[in-house]
Order: structure tokens, then sequence, then C-alpha cells
């Protein structure tokens, strides 16, 4: 499998520079979205096609048993260009590396996914039906492309491999979260004489000492680490700069360890807003998305916490995929970000596993990038899971 691995890299690493080289923020994913099925179908897949929200799929046999392998598409901006020492949509190769935007997060997993699908179809297991996914927006709403791809396309694998980075170890979940905002109102007067209006800001401050205490007493789990809350953006308005605001709203991120859900994080902020006596809502975010392809789709901006057991059978395959790839037992972890998997495992009950080449240090960095040795042995992962899952 190595020989026929390595034969294969410098294509792989070729395309990968080339899906680099094209950038993909959330909603703008269309160029890459039709070279990515251009090369699926020059990779000799059964069947290829790009649905109504511009995810890529790509399937392989026609066996009962389904695998799903998924990576993103798109990724984040680049911010500060000045930042990178070289230019981040280069695809700079050097020393063993590919630089760029997205190499760690996802281009390199969704590299490794498309080829090692690849080779896995020369010996494919009869009852397998592989699917190969290059899923839309994660960036912006995690797990919003599959409400395309399973609630509208009706394609529900067995178990999902999510090729996000975990650094060749075998991960089996991570901490949900979910967005929040609490709205205080005020009455507004002009600033000169701010006795005689009501300071919807002020009233905030209450409440976000509030949450910034809840912080120390949230629960924490030995597998996925503690919850955590922080109040990320303030905003106030009124009607000038020279207006006492009579708005004031907060966003929170939320994350959810194990035993927390959306009610109970919920009920947390309500109960610190009754605590300080003051009226306020409490809300979920909503996110609404356009696809490049101008479908649109909403989605609460829950996203719950899930984890596998580590003795299930699809982790058992990944755990002995990933050992005759690398030539050691990989450990057995968790992601400290979020990934698809809230939606595939987390709404809707999937088993879901990951593998992937990169570390997560590199995501959303301007270190950006993946070693080829890695992807390497992410492509012989994939290469060689089906053979493994089909025996559990």
């Amino acid at each position: 499998m190595e020989t026929k691995a390595r034969n294969i890299l410098p294509d792989a690493i070729n395309f990968l520079r080339t899906i680099i080289l094209t950038p993909s923020l959330s909603g703008e994913e269309e160029e890459v979205a039709r070279k990515i099925a251009r090369q699926m179908v020059s990779l000799d897949y059964d069947e290829v096609s790009i649905d109504s929200f511009g995810s890529v799929i790509g399937r392989i046999g026609n066996g009962p048993r389904k695998i799903m392998y998924d990576a993103h598409i798109d990724t984040v901006g680049i911010g500060d260009p000045e930042a990178w020492a070289h230019d981040p949509y280069c695809g700079k190769q050097e020393d063993g590396w590919v630089w760029g935007r997205g190499a760690s997060d996802n281009k390199g997993g969704l590299v490794s996914i498309l080829y090692g699908a690849s080779l896995a179809k020369r010996n494919l297991p009869e009852d397998v039906t592989l699917y190969v996914v290059g899923s839309a927006m994660e960036e912006d709403c995690d797990g919003i492309a599959f409400k395309t791809i399973i609630g509208e396309n009706n394609i529900r694998p067995d178990v999902v491999l999510l090729s996000e980075c975990t650094d060749l170890d075998v991960y089996r979940g991570h901490r949900g979260r979910m967005e929040i905002k609490v709205i205080t109102r005020g009455e507004s007067c002009h600033a000169s004489a701010p006795e005689r209006g009501c300071n919807a800001i002020y009233k905030m401050t209450r409440i976000i000492e509030g949450i910034e205490a809840l912080n120390d007493k949230l629960k924490d789990d030995p597998f996925l680490g503690k919850g955590t809350v922080a109040v990320t953006k303030v905003t106030g308005s009124g009607p000038s700069l020279n207006a006492v605001p009579d708005l004031c709203e907060i966003f929170m991120d939320r994350r959810l360890t194990a035993g927390e859900t959306r009610e109970s994080a919920l009920q947390e902020i309500r109960d610190i807003v009754e605590a300080t006596g003051i009226e306020a809502d409490v809300e979920v975010l909503v996110h609404e998305a356009k696809g490049w392809t101008g479908k649109e789709v909403k989605m609460e901006k829950y996203y719950p916490t899930w984890t596998l057991p580590e003795d299930h059978a699809s982790v058992q395959a990944g755990v002995a995929a990933a050992e005759e790839a690398l030539g050691h037992r990989p450990a057995v972890s968790r992601w400290t970000f979020s990934t698809n998997g809230v939606y595939t495992a987390g709404l809707e009950g999937i088993p879901s596993l990951g593998f992937g080449p990169a570390l997560e240090a590199y995501t959303h960095s301007v270190d950006d990038r993946v070693s080829e040795e890695d992807m390497l042995r992410a492509i012989m992962f994939y290469a060689l899971y089906p053979k493994h899952y089909s025996r559990g």
C-alpha cells in the first residue's frame, strides 16, 4: 500500500497546491468545487455530482454498508497579508511542506480522502459504498451543508469520517458550541444630561460580570475538557454618539462539554439576568446562508456535543487502519475546535470519527501548512479504512 500511495503522492500534492491557489471563502467555493468534481472524474469515481447547496459528492462502489468521508472546501480569510511569510494563496512547496491558506484546514484533508478513496476503489469490499464529500460553508456554520446532503439528497451513511486535523491520531468527538445573544433596552436622551435617560450599556455591565463569573463554575469532563463561555462582542446603539444608547447587545461563544445542553446553557444565562433584576432577552443566533449556487439555508447556531465510544466498531476500524498506515498504534483523542460532526453525530446520531493530516495549531493561522509525509499516511489510512470497517 505504501508504494502505491507514494506513486500517487506527487499528483496529490500538485492538486493540493492547485486548490490552495484557488481562494474559496464560505459561499464562494464554486471554482474549487468544480475543480474537485473534475478531479474525481479523472480519478475514475463511479458517480460525481454537485448538490443544490454547492457541496461536491463522489461515489465509489454500491454495497449496502455506506461509509462517508468528509472535508470542507471553504476556508477562512487571510487577515493581514503582511503577517504571512509568503503569499497565502501561492501553494508554496518547500522542505517537505505545502504552505498556504487551507493547507491544514481542510484542503490537505480533502486531498487525502480524494486520493485515498481512489486507491480504495481498486480493492473495495463488495459490501461497501464509499462517498467522498467536499462540503460547503463549514467555516461559517458547522454542519450546514449536511442539511442538504442528508436531509434533501437522502444520503445517510452508516459512518462518517472527518478529515479535519488530528495529527494522524484517531479522534472520536469534541465539545459542542452555541452562539448566544443578550439584549438590554434603555431610554435614549441627550448625552449632556444622561440622568434623563436609561443607559442600556450600563444595564448590560452587571450581566457581563455574571457571565464572567459563570465561566469558572462550568462543568469539566475528563475526556472532552471544560465547558467555557466568553463574551466576544458588545454593541450599543442610540440616535447618535451624543445620545445615551437605548439598546445594547452582547454576543457569546459557549463551548459545551459532556452533560451540557442547549437548554441548560440558556437557563444559566437567564438565571444571571434574573439575579440582576434587569429585563433582557436571551436568544440563540440563527445563521442565514446563501450557497454559491444561490440556495438559501437557515440553521440555529447550536452545535451539540458528541462523542463515540472508544470500543465502537467504527473507532476500532479507524485504529486498525491507522496502525497499518503509520506502523504504530495511534492515540485516540478529541478535537479542541468544532467540526461537521456536530451535525452528523450531534444532530443525526450517525457514528462519526476523525483522522487527518496536520496540527490544529496550524489552522486559521499564518503558519497554515501540511507535511507531505502526513499526506502520504492520511491517503493510506483512507485507502485502508473500508477494508477494516467491512471486517467489523
